[in-house]
């Protein structure tokens, strides 16, 4: 069986292009809301709060306020573009 070097170098390069690829998807999950709450005990703890704490409630409530707050500047930032818009609105001027 006789290979060429230049099939072998093409497919290198795509294995390596697939495999980036399911990388960078990989990097796209999103979490779940318990995962999240999680993820957000967590961060509070490291801070130093107690689990149970009204300190913790607040630091949990404040990271959430923060992810919210996040979510609508970035809305904000979209460019309008999307959106339909209302270039010139006719006049009906009735006969």
């Amino acid at each position: 069986m006789n290979r060429n070097p230049n099939n072998a170098r093409s497919f290198q390069k795509l294995s390596l292009v697939a495999g980036l690829f399911a990388i960078a998807l990989a990097g796209c999950t999103t979490l779940t809301p318990e995962q999240q709450r999680a993820e957000d005990e967590k961060t509070c703890m490291s801070y130093g709060f107690k689990p149970k704490s009204e300190a913790m409630a607040n630091c949990l409530l404040q990271i959430h306020l923060d992810r919210r707050a996040d979510i609508r500047a970035w809305q904000n930032e979209r460019p309008q573009f999307s959106t339909p818009m209302v270039i010139y609105q006719p006049v009906l001027v009735p006969r």
